[in-house]
């Protein structure tokens, strides 16, 4: 990569040394080269993963199995059948922590792989050792959540949050000290004065730039939508792409007993909603393998 300044120009720019600055170039290098593997033309089925957000759980306090999660199968199922690789993924199976909120000052920065929770270490969790490998490989992924109090479901909630690291964030500059704020400033007026939005990788990475997004959602009354729009607002922003058709609400009614909703949230017309959905997610997987990650632009000098 060629930058547009000289090593003096950047130092005295940032008020750093030379070991400082090979810091930074040493992460930007490793980043070029992520990006580069994450656009290398994948081969073999698509793999789609379901992220299930329900608690619910038949062998739990609720004594019944979730009903968001029955149309997140079934709409697997449907993948399947059209030659897909799914995986399930019951996030109340998996231990996530509460994201501890460093993006958004970017003082103390966030970083890939998430040094809040470092990942292999005892303060690791399981978003940190299982599920951003699962994310990294899937070319699609639906996301299934019931409504809770008009927005999606706490689990979903702390999941889509960790997200975040996955999401413009670089390795640390300083691996033995991650969150040296003073360090992680510079290192971000760094990106800001090198990166380059047209060469993937020499700034922010965006980890789910090329992949495929579905919604499945289920509640008692309204809330659908807004649940919805929250994940498609923040799923979209993360650089996910949206196929025409790729959401569905299973609504039962306020006038009906919460006793009567899973026949009317798992009938045949839903079940043939999420199958729709289905085809939609596949059809724009296998376009969005042809076109590749960096099809899509975003300026990856800022977070």
């Amino acid at each position: 990569m060629v930058s547009r300044h000289s090593d003096s120009e950047i130092m005295s720019a940032l008020g750093i040394d030379s070991k400082t600055l090979q810091m930074f170039k040493k992460v930007q290098g490793k980043t070029l080269k992520e990006a580069k593997a994450l656009a290398k033309k994948k081969t073999g089925k698509i793999t789609v993963l379901g992220i299930s957000g329900s608690a619910r759980d038949e062998f739990d306090m609720s004594q019944e199995s979730s009903s968001s999660e029955a149309l997140l199968k079934a709409c697997l199922k449907k993948c399947e059948k059209l030659g897909a690789k799914t995986e399930l993924v019951p996030l109340r199976k998996f231990s996530i922590q509460h994201c501890k909120a460093c993006y958004s000052t970017v003082n103390t920065q966030c970083h890939f792989y998430c040094t809040c929770y470092p990942k292999g270490t005892p303060q690791g969790d399981d978003m940190s050792n299982k599920l951003y490998d699962k994310i990294l490989k899937a070319d699609a992924i639906i996301f299934a959540t019931p409504v809770n109090n008009f927005k999606i479901s706490t689990l979903m909630a702390a999941f889509i949050d960790r997200c975040i690291s996955l999401d413009g964030s670089l390795s640390p500059a300083d691996p033995k000290s991650p969150k040296n704020r003073e360090l992680n400033k510079k290192h971000m007026q760094f990106i800001e004065l090198t990166a380059d939005s047209k060469i993937p990788g020499s700034g922010m990475l965006k980890r789910f730039t090329g992949k495929t997004a579905g919604i499945i959602t289920t509640s008692h009354e309204e809330g659908a939508s807004m649940a919805i729009s929250s994940l498609f607002m923040t799923l979209n922003h993360y650089g996910m792409s949206f196929p025409p058709f790729s959401n569905s609400y299973a609504m039962a009614s306020i006038c009906n007993a919460t006793s009567k909703d899973k026949p009317i949230v798992l009938s045949e017309c839903n079940v043939e909603e999420v199958e729709l959905l289905a085809e939609n997610v596949m059809n724009s997987a296998r376009i969005l393998r042809k076109e590749g990650p960096n099809k899509w632009v975003f300026d990856n000098s800022k977070n």
